[in-house]
């Protein structure tokens, strides 16, 4: 996995991580647009962690951290590239930051259809909390 580099997002990373996620991540989210993207990278500009390798995005995390709790969001890898390591190597990263931040736990946004991803976050010694079910309400 040396050929693997994990880098924080810039703002002309964009474009290209949103086609990424067009073809890599499972379902969208209602903040998946170029606004949305810019101002998680301005609020945060080390939460949006891609790797690459020899220069081709392969992979990509959200690692938000708001002070009190540490959140994984958008965990997606390009679907000729897994099964290589690439997940766990954002996940490590990941969690490398919050530690060093001060987090004590890391939660993880799972869509509850996609199978695959269940069995992967098991094995990196994630597991549901049964008793809570996320609530939501839109903003606009």
């Amino acid at each position: 996995m040396s050929d693997l580099h994990i880098r924080a997002a810039v703002p002309a990373d964009i474009p290209a991580v949103l086609g990424f996620w067009q073809v890599a991540a499972e379902g969208a989210s209602i903040s998946d647009d170029e606004q949305g993207v810019a101002r998680l990278i301005a609020r945060d500009p080390e939460a949006l962690l891609l790797a690459e390798r020899d220069g081709v995005l392969v992979g990509s995390v959200i690692a938000g951290f708001d002070g009190w709790r540490c959140h994984v969001y958008r965990l997606a890898v390009h679907p000729a590239a897994r099964r290589q390591g690439i997940g766990a190597a954002l996940l490590a990263a990941t969690e490398e930051r919050f530690a060093a931040l001060g987090g004590r736990r890391s939660d993880a946004m799972v869509l509850q259809r996609n199978e695959s991803a269940h069995h992967a976050w098991k094995a990196a010694g994630y597991g549901p909390e049964e008793h809570w079910r996320r609530w939501t309400k839109p903003l606009r």
